[in-house]
């Protein structure tokens, strides 16, 4: 019984958190491959942050990419107490774990904040033969099965759940929508320029250097009203008649069971971030929205996005076919 006991004991202080180590550096790790939205806005924020000196050691972003962000979800999960390390994700993240049945693993982690939203893009090829958003609409209706429309998340992540809301509003079945999935942003744009798909639909932000330098059109900006992308001169969906419910956004997650002390660590440098000048010219730039939520409104807000995607996705019987 003693030697249970004492086996019992050395397991309780194995599971327990250990202290960090004051010099080990902060980490931001990536779900994707290089180039995408979480990328960027990674290695966007750590940027400001040594520029501004709201960090006092080094931020280091890395990426691990692999099943559709299960991969690094795993690795969250395993450096549990590691209140050294984050995770960028957004709604992206939401829908491929929700898709996988592993969303427990989202409200299981801890809720750092949310960090900014953006608007959806539909985007063909300069040279496409699709002129304008009526045009992509005319040949949808008429052939849905034939337009191939690629997006840089999964099946349920924002670029996947964007057209099959914006199909359902115009009147076309979402089980007949053509889906290509792609491991992140940066597979998404050779694709959509070597004619893999017909449209391509992602977060703006990533792409405004693409369109700037006219390779890729914009037929439509996902929001109301007119569209505040610099450079984009294209009409939101509601503008033109077709308001969807809709809003792409990025936060941050740690592992579970990181303490009172880093958490709150974290959340002040979120706070001096997003009160940072540079920070919010940095998101001008990338057509981002400063939209941050605290520990507490995150974890609520993550929760109802769970709860919104599992709907979707049941609503649609997962529609869309992954594939060319």
């Amino acid at each position: 019984m003693l030697a249970l006991a004492a086996g019992v004991g050395a397991a309780g202080v194995l599971g327990a958190c250990s202290s960090p180590r004051a010099t080990q550096a902060d980490r931001i790790m990536v779900p994707n491959q290089p180039g995408g939205g979480y990328d960027a806005t990674a290695r966007a924020a750590a940027k400001v942050m040594a520029a501004t000196g709201i960090t006092p050691t080094r931020m280091d972003v890395f990426n691990l990419p692999g099943g559709s962000g299960g991969t690094a979800m795993s690795r969250l999960a395993g450096e549990r107490c590691n209140g050294h390390l984050v995770l960028m994700m957004g709604l992206g993240l939401v829908g491929a774990l929700v898709g996988l049945g592993r969303q427990a693993e989202l409200l299981e982690a801890t809720a750092v904040g949310r960090l900014v939203t953006e608007p959806g893009v539909f985007m063909v090829p300069k040279d496409s033969p699709i002129g304008d958003l009526e045009d992509l609409l005319r040949r949808w209706r008429r052939r849905p099965g034939s337009v191939r429309i690629g997006g840089g998340s999964a099946l349920g992540g924002p670029d996947h759940l964007l057209p099959l809301l914006l199909a359902r509003r115009v009147g076309i079945d979402p089980s007949a929508v053509r889906f290509v999935a792609h491991d992140g942003g940066g597979g998404l744009m050779p694709s959509l320029l070597e004619g893999k798909v017909d449209v391509g639909v992602s977060g703006a932000g990533e792409y405004l250097p693409h369109i700037a330098a006219g390779g890729v059109r914009v037929l439509a900006v996902s929001g109301e009203g007119a569209s505040t992308l610099a450079g984009v001169n294209a009409p939101t969906l509601g503008a033109a008649g077709y308001p969807v419910d809709f809003v792409n956004w990025r936060g941050l997650l740690a592992p579970p069971g990181v303490g009172h002390a880093e958490l709150t660590a974290w959340r002040k440098r979120w706070e001096r971030l997003d009160s940072a000048p540079e920070w919010e010219a940095t998101c001008a730039s990338y057509g981002w929205s400063r939209a941050a939520l605290g520990e507490g409104d995150f974890r609520a807000f993550l929760s109802g996005q769970v709860q919104r995607v599992s709907g979707l996705l049941e609503e649609f019987t997962v529609s869309g076919r992954s594939g060319a």
